[in-house]
């Protein structure tokens, strides 16, 4: 079982995204995780909130390369790149550069983008969701190619073309770096995981996305779009992004579960889940040390390979250090 910890670059400054590296690095952890958007992300829906942009946000690619030099055996990762922001053939020559300065410690993680802000303030398309998911799906069966092929890649798709591209220098890792699908939309980005992707990722911060009942379903849906395009499900490893708070304080465990529930209440987000009927339907778990360790304890039980802790302030390495001995070490 591994566990990594998402940590958070906005509204923040370098010095505590830097210590918390460090403390990550020097513990039990197995990972660490970023996120990609280039204004804070804010409650409520796509289109953000004016009065918050102005917070720090830091780049996600940029952070993970420095990352990689910081430290020695956290895999590195983000939860999960836009597609929209970057071609996805640049995308893919980042990631193995990526992979080989780590030696083989970086996991490429994309999604389909949904932050309708940030594309405006910088100038970017933002497309239907169609249009994103075709993109999404071309980018992911494009990449793929190029860590796979051991000749140069030709590629005509509607919206990406390759001619001849060469990856060189080629991903580290064997076979190749893998790919984290964001999302787990049914009809399209669970088949695409299937069809290209090596990872699933189950996003806790978007309200009922964490549920064990929920998490057996869209294994269950995988598992069918498995079936359908002759993919063994075996080969896809199980994750879960989950905010998380060790508290005895019963009403700090509703606050915290309500507040980075949010998107649940908003059916206008494009993370929207559901209402959020009870605290074992949110994405995240709060509570004392006993009942957090069962609720994690089911999802080890159900197959999660591994569960990225997020909602963790960065830089409050007493925190890092409690929920490493509190929780990690139970399941040493």
């Amino acid at each position: 079982m591994k566990f990594g910890v998402q940590v958070s670059c906005y509204n923040t400054e370098w010095e505590k995204i830097k210590s918390s590296i460090d403390t990550l690095e020097k513990g039990r952890w197995n990972s660490l995780w970023f996120a990609d958007h280039f204004l804070p992300p804010s409650p409520g829906s796509p289109d953000g909130q004016r009065n918050q942009e102005q917070g720090a946000a830091f780049e996600g690619f940029t952070i993970a390369a420095i990352a990689a030099g910081m430290t020695q055996k956290l895999e590195i990762g983000h939860l999960v790149l836009g597609n929209t922001y970057r071609n996805p053939a640049l995308v893919a020559k980042m990631a193995s550069t990526l992979d080989q300065a780590s030696k083989g410690r970086f996991i490429l993680s994309l999604g389909a983008a949904w932050f309708a802000r940030e594309h405006e303030a910088y100038g970017w398309a933002f497309p239907s969701m169609r249009e994103r998911s075709d993109r999404f799906e071309e980018a992911c069966e494009l990449i793929r190619l190029l860590f796979t092929s051991k000749e140069p890649v030709d590629y005509s798709g509607t919206y990406y073309t390759l001619e001849a591209a060469p990856l060189s220098p080629p991903c580290y890792r064997n076979p190749h770096v893998p790919i984290l699908v964001g999302g787990t939309g049914e009809k399209r980005t669970l088949r695409t995981l299937a069809k290209y992707g090596d990872i699933l990722n189950i996003d806790g911060w978007s309200g009922r996305g964490m549920s064990l009942d929920l998490y057996h379903h869209k294994v269950e849906v995988l598992e069918r779009h498995c079936e359908d395009v002759n993919r063994d499900p075996s080969d896809i490893k199980h994750s879960l992004l989950m905010p998380i708070k060790i508290t005895n304080n019963q009403k700090e465990a509703d606050d915290f579960v309500r507040r980075l529930g949010y998107r649940a209440s908003d059916p206008t987000h494009g993370n929207y889940a559901g209402k959020l009927l009870a605290p074992e339907d949110s994405g995240s778990v709060a509570g004392s040390q006993d009942y957090v360790i069962q609720r994690i304890g089911e999802f080890v039980e159900a197959g999660v390979d591994e569960i990225m802790f997020g909602g963790i302030p960065t830089g409050d390495i007493e925190q890092f250090e409690r929920i490493e001995q509190e929780v990690v070490g139970a399941f040493d």
